[in-house]
């Protein structure tokens, strides 16, 4: 990467039922209720699957309840006013801003809540890419052509992936 770059960000973490975040296990339970709402329009009477992968085999429209099922989310989400409050700068103050997020399940079973796990993914916005120090992005809000940046750092790690990039 460039120099002032505009890249953006993508955070991932998982949830299943041994979390122990308050906001995780809210999401875990909700996501699992509407799982059990939403399965019923791809799984067949005759033959009924149990979990999301088998169903996902037999029925490929069943991919439609990623979506569905992150719907169960989007309060959740809100509440957290565009910061994931698990990634911080290396001062430890700035959360990691997100303008989008994206649900998918794992894996699920109708039968057995303990089996439900999903993946969430938190995009950032545009950010100004100044390079790296010592395994650190140093990255701006400021996306303008301006020589001047006010700049925060986060660390490379597991989980955070460049998802796109426009060198300059």
């Amino acid at each position: 990467m460039n120099y002032k770059s505009k890249i953006r960000l993508a955070y991932r973490f998982e949830i299943e039922q041994s979390a122990t975040l308050t906001w995780d296990k809210y999401v875990f339970e909700d996501t699992y209720k509407e799982y059990l709402l939403q399965h019923q329009q791809f799984n067949s009477k005759e033959n009924p699957k149990k979990t999301f992968r088998e169903l996902l085999a037999e029925n490929e429209k069943a991919s439609q309840l990623h979506y569905l099922v992150g719907i169960a989310a989007n309060n959740y989400v809100q509440q957290l006013k565009g910061n994931c409050y698990r990634l911080t700068d290396t001062l430890g103050k700035n959360f990691f801003p997100f303008i989008n997020y994206q649900l998918d399940i794992i894996n699920t079973d109708i039968t057995d809540i303990s089996k439900h796990k999903i993946g969430i993914t938190f995009y950032s916005p545009l950010l100004t890419y100044l390079g790296m120090i010592d395994n650190h992005f140093l990255l701006s809000k400021n996306t303008d052509d301006s020589n001047e940046f006010e700049t925060f750092m986060i660390a490379a790690q597991a989980h955070l992936s460049v998802c796109y990039l426009k060198e300059q």
